[in-house]
């Protein structure tokens, strides 16, 4: 498994895979053809389907120095959902070389053909199973782990992961407005944390955790800076969960650290043995992951044993199988924002789960994963983020209509 610094990418938003990958896919083409006059874009797939809501040719032109067409294909095949191929031209627009490169999802690209460095393999073991054991063997936990096998410098990096994570929650929480797009969304967090006090006890936690996921969510939606956890559209889970539980129990800004340190194991593995692009396996692989990351933190903060760790986790990604990715317009608001308050909360009542039921679990992480990587394979490609199925095939006679209007009867 690769570094902690590859799962934890601060930049701008809305999406991991449809922006900050082809940003990072742009730079690599003008450092490869420094002499081009201009480049052509060609977006595959999921790229195509969704890029203009993601709004990936806005990023491609903001990237490149020099003129760039952006071309949509969505019909033709590609062998895989976030496929992309960039044209350098000169002159006379004729073609010097070109580059294929895939959005894995976190940020991450793959370029077909690449002669550069990949990042390099940190982690020996890649499974909880094998980790939990090594732990076991020497005595040390999860963050232990993480700072056993990577650089000194990871404490200091995700000290800064933090602080971006902190800084997106306050700035969503004072913002106001609605979010650009064209569908006229609302920002909710400040409504969600001014109310959350007059709530009784029992529900202020899910008003307070909703409103930092929120924030979170409604920041990347607008195009700003937050830390893919472990993408863009699930950004909001793990930092909510994580600033409750900081606030609730006044931990220290070094034990968040140690949890996102164990959180990211978590989600380095479902990288690894499967995928957290929701291009490929639908939005189980987003909010799925970033929930099982956010459990194993939050149960991390309370102390319980490796074996609760992998059950909070499993539990958390156990109950997001199947989960479709449908935005609405291809826009990260409807229903991505909603879905990473509910995970967090979902990621807290797993944790509570643990505490008690971990002795008769059944279902290990290592299992859960593969399942969640062969369901998302079956998952029918319309319901993974092309904008195709789902809310984002049923949202456009609501917008026509009153909201209690019955969909129009088909022919």
């Amino acid at each position: 498994m690769k570094s902690l610094t590859e799962l934890y990418r601060i930049g701008r938003g809305p999406s991991s895979s449809h922006t900050m990958g082809p940003e990072k896919a742009a730079k690599v083409a003008e450092e490869k053809y420094p002499d081009a006059s201009s480049f052509r874009v060609t977006l595959f797939r999921s790229l195509a389907q969704t890029g203009r809501g993601h709004g990936t040719d806005t990023v491609l032109k903001k990237t490149f120095s020099k003129p760039v067409e952006v071309i949509f294909d969505e019909e033709s095949c590609a062998p895989h959902p976030n496929y992309m191929v960039i044209e350098a031209l000169d002159e006379k627009n004729d073609p010097l070389g070109k580059i294929k490169v895939i959005s894995v999802g976190g940020g991450a690209i793959k370029v077909e053909g690449a002669n550069f460095e990949e990042p390099r393999e940190v982690y020996p073991l890649h499974s909880f199973e094998k980790i939990k054991n090594y732990c076991e063997e020497e005595g040390i936990d999860l963050a232990g782990y993480v700072y056993r096998f990577e650089d000194a410098k990871i404490r200091d990096y995700l000290y800064k992961v933090w602080f971006f994570m902190q800084q997106s929650i306050y700035d969503g929480l004072t913002a106001e407005g609605e979010l650009p797009g064209g569908l006229r969304t609302k920002r909710k967090a400040k409504v969600l944390f001014d109310q959350y006090m007059d709530e009784d006890p029992e529900s202020r936690e899910n008003r307070l955790v909703c409103a930092y996921a929120f924030a979170v969510s409604e920041q990347n939606a607008a195009g700003e800076v937050i830390v893919t956890a472990p993408t863009c559209g699930a950004c909001g889970i793990l930092p909510a969960v994580l600033k409750y539980e900081q606030v609730k129990c006044s931990l220290s800004d070094a034990q968040i650290i140690d949890a996102l340190a164990a959180a990211g194991i978590i989600g380095n593995l479902v990288k690894t043995n499967a995928s957290i692009s929701g291009a490929e396996c639908g939005c189980q692989a987003e909010c799925g992951t970033a929930c099982s990351m956010a459990a194993a933190a939050a149960a991390y903060l309370k102390g319980m044993s490796l074996d609760q760790i992998e059950y909070a986790a499993e539990v958390a990604m156990e109950h997001h199988l199947g989960l479709t990715c449908d935005p609405v317009d291809g826009l990260v608001q409807i229903p991505c924002i909603e879905r990473n308050a509910v995970a967090a909360m979902r990621a807290l009542g797993a944790v509570s789960l643990a505490s008690f039921l971990t002795a008769s679990r059944q279902i290990s992480f290592d299992a859960v994963v593969r399942t969640m990587y062969q369901t998302g394979l079956d998952i029918n490609a319309r319901y993974r983020e092309t904008s195709k199925g789902g809310l984002a095939s049923n949202y456009s006679y609501s917008r026509l209509s009153s909201r209690f209007d019955p969909p129009p009867e088909e022919d």
